[in-house]
């Protein structure tokens, strides 16, 4: 063999590593530079809402579990508040105290207190009459010229006083029979609307101790165990509103073309084996600066920020549950 074959064998192995070297470098630089996919990764969410009370007690009982579906004013749970009804029975004996006031002062006085004014007053009418027939005999008497003028001037003025004393006593008989003055009436029935207006106010604490669905839901979670103590407006459970789904993407703004509010888009679900969906975008918000972001350069002219698009299925997905993936692919 010759001598420059011997260097071309020498070189073989040489040639043959810096094309590997050169290759590995290439591959890397092309997964590391290579431009990024563009499917937008999204979740699916749902309305949810929370039960609670508005008094403190402890869960008696519950009438659903986790996963439950509920209907728009089924019981859901029971508390046990002790204080809020003897609250309540307070409120009741106050109320009945304020009526049993107002049927007296409408009422009056007592039927003896009426009989006997209604008495007076016609003893005091009777002494009336007597005295108007003195008069007028005194002053026949006089107009013939056998009574003189001081006689004539001391009946009329008994007849007067008996008269004054019959208005008298009718007065204390028609204030007897009307009763109290429509001031103090008024009075007695303002008692009572404040009354009825505490024991409205204490049973709607009652009515709080029956916990109810307010929407068509699931029961997702559920928070204090049976026996607990819970205080006011303490999360009881969650129920989410499965008719009101939709899904939500974090979209960095360079890619935000395909997502115009009112704009319909193609997506898949891998839980339900690729199943496609079609989704209408209904509300874009700029997630802030504390968003995923990234600079346009190295040396970072400006920052891309992330948004947040919310797109509801047009079509009612069956399956679709909330959290699950859905891929969005321009």
């Amino acid at each position: 063999m010759s001598k420059h074959d011997e260097n071309n064998v020498k070189i073989l192995p040489t040639l043959l590593v810096l094309i590997g070297v050169v290759g590995v470098v290439a591959l890397a630089s092309y997964f590391a530079f290579r431009p990024q996919t563009d499917t937008v990764q999204g979740q699916a969410d749902v309305t949810e809402y929370r039960v609670a009370s508005k008094v403190p007690g402890r869960i008696l009982r519950y009438y659903c579990r986790e996963g439950d579906h509920v209907r728009a004013g089924d019981t859901l749970a029971l508390l046990e508040a002790p204080d809020v009804a003897a609250k309540f029975e307070q409120a009741r004996a106050a109320e009945a105290a304020a009526q049993a006031q107002q049927r007296k002062a409408d009422k009056g006085a007592r039927e003896e207190q009426k009989q006997a004014a209604y008495e007076m007053w016609q003893k005091a009418k009777a002494g009336a009459a007597i005295a108007e027939k003195s008069y007028q005999r005194v002053k026949n008497l006089y107009d013939q010229g056998v009574m003189t003028a001081q006689k004539l001037d001391e009946v009329t003025a008994q007849r007067d006083a008996a008269m004054a004393t019959e208005r008298a006593a009718r007065a204390q008989y028609d204030m007897a029979r009307n009763g109290a003055e429509r001031e103090d009436k008024e009075a007695a029935a303002a008692v009572v609307a404040r009354a009825q207006g505490a024991v409205a106010e204490v049973a709607s604490y009652v009515g709080e101790t029956v916990l109810v669905a307010l929407a068509d839901g699931e029961v997702t979670e559920i928070f204090p165990q049976v026996g607990e103590l819970v205080g006011t407006g303490a999360p009881i459970m969650n129920v989410a509103i499965m008719d009101d789904m939709w899904v939500s993407f974090n979209v960095r703004e360079d890619r935000l073309a395909g997502f115009a509010v009112g704009q319909t888009v193609e997506a898949t679900v891998p839980a339900l084996d690729d199943r496609k969906v079609t989704l209408r975008v209904y509300a874009l918000k700029d997630l802030g600066s504390y968003a995923t972001w990234k600079a346009t350069k190295a040396t970072g002219q400006y920052d891309m920020k992330t948004f947040e698009v919310k797109a509801a299925p047009v079509k009612p997905v069956e399956g679709l549950r909330p959290g699950m993936t859905v891929l969005y692919n321009p």
